[in-house]
């Protein structure tokens, strides 16, 4: 009962465009009123007490590094490392598009603003060599989902933030791997549709230009590097791992690249702090609405519901993973992972399964809604920048989508695909 009440709550005020962060707060209401436990404080404490989380202080630093990477020149020169790699292969600003997301997934960490630097860069590019639209718009998308996995990973934050016990670096380490070979598999969906489409573009480099590109795209290329090494053999944690990379982004374009000046790292600075603000009061709205969902007992109801699958592991990852698919059609990535993981996370150690292996099947398949309608943000910022007709992009978007959720499901069914390249990073 309590759990159709929420959802019930949280689908209609949802359905009046309310931002979700006060949509949540409704619902702690409606929680708290259908319990009787009214009290006044209940809500502010319990969203205080949420935003008091010392790996959630790691958001605005990765936030604000992101932020300086797009506005200081790391973006065009990933994206020119991305060509010289696979420029010369047939259809290679597609293979670019793709290669450039695997690598600005390492250094953002972020769906939407992933999107958003590579759209602005390459859509354009795209459109002058006669690639449709739609089909340009759809291959930068499909790469976006790479940057809830690869790390560092806001959303592997907030997850190992919302569910004690959780190693944050652990989870970084379990979605390295898993983000390359979705990257790879999306290169081979490519290399079918550039010759469907009939695409032909090439892009060759002198020795000069070959030379320039890796002495300027160093420095960019260094960054995840020297992160995750950091953090994987002590030198810092995930959160300090945030301060780094944003004082690293600071040097590296403010005085290497010198095209962030400091009026412009000033205004970076208060985009980053709106956007932290924004991401913030929707993970302690959800905790508030969470304290509610565990006073009425709602995981106890999820893990009756499906107990009768507990021991068949696969089959119980099937069926949670078909909701979230469901789940991620209609809600955006971050509250999902918010509202379903303390949800999900007690049926899941019931049923012997890895916290590390579920987490990573759980943030792809959440992070696959950011490209798929109606609700998918990474297409409605693809479709604004290229100015692409949103029903276009989203027929595009199928043979990509199709992909994506075919390794999802390949890694469930292969958890060695993950786990054997965790416990080798982790040299466990």
């Amino acid at each position: 009962m309590e759990l159709a009440i929420f959802l019930g709550t949280l689908f209609f005020f949802m359905a009046f465009g309310i931002p979700l962060a006060i949509v949540l707060v409704l619902c702690a209401i409606v929680l708290m009123a259908h319990s009787g436990m009214w009290d006044s404080m209940i809500i502010p404490n319990t969203m205080i007490d949420a935003a008091d989380n010392y790996p959630l202080m790691a958001i605005p630093f990765f936030v604000f590094a992101g932020e300086i990477m797009a506005a200081g020149g790391l973006s065009k020169r990933v994206v020119a490392l991305a060509q010289l790699l696979v420029g010369r292969i047939r259809g290679g600003l597609g293979y670019a598009a793709i290669v450039s997301s695997i690598i600005f997934a390492g250094l953002m960490g972020s769906s939407v603003g992933e999107a958003a630097a590579l759209g602005g860069l390459l859509l354009p590019m795209m459109k002058q060599v006669g690639y449709n639209d739609g089909r340009a718009g759809a291959v930068i998308a499909s790469g976006a989902i790479l940057g809830p996995i690869i790390p560092p990973s806001t959303n592997f934050i907030i997850l190992g933030a919302t569910i004690s016990g959780l190693s944050i670096t652990k989870l970084f380490m379990i979605g390295l791997m898993p983000g390359i070979f979705i990257g790879l598999a999306l290169m081979l969906i490519w290399f079918f549709i550039v010759r469907i489409d009939n695409y032909k573009d090439t892009h060759t480099f002198t020795a000069k230009e070959v030379f320039h590109i890796v002495k300027d795209s160093t420095p960019a290329f260094l960054m995840p590097v020297l992160l995750l090494g950091g953090i994987r053999f002590g030198v810092f944690t995930p959160t300090e791992g945030g301060a780094f990379a944003a004082i690293y982004a600071i040097l590296v374009c403010m005085l290497y690249y010198r095209e962030l000046p400091l009026r412009e790292l000033i205004r970076v600075s208060a985009v980053a702090a709106r956007t932290t603000a924004v991401v913030m009061f929707i993970v302690v709205a959800a905790s508030a609405v969470g304290w509610f969902i565990t006073i009425a007992q709602i995981p106890q109801h999820v893990v009756s519901l499906f107990s009768p699958l507990i021991d068949s592991p696969k089959l119980l990852l099937c069926a949670i993973m078909l909701f979230l698919l469901a789940m991620g059609m209609i809600m955006d990535l971050t509250p999902n992972v918010l509202i379903f993981a303390p949800v999900f996370y007690p049926l899941i150690e019931q049923a012997h399964i890895d916290p590390y292996y579920f987490g990573l099947l759980f943030i792809l398949n959440l992070g696959i809604g950011v490209i798929t309608p109606p609700v998918g943000t990474v297409l409605y910022v693809i479709s604004g920048i290229g100015e692409i007709n949103f029903a276009k992009l989203v027929k595009k978007m199928a043979p990509f989508l199709l992909v994506e959720i075919t390794m999802l499901f390949i890694l469930l069914f292969f958890p060695d695909l993950s786990l054997t390249p965790m416990h080798w990073l982790m040299g466990e």
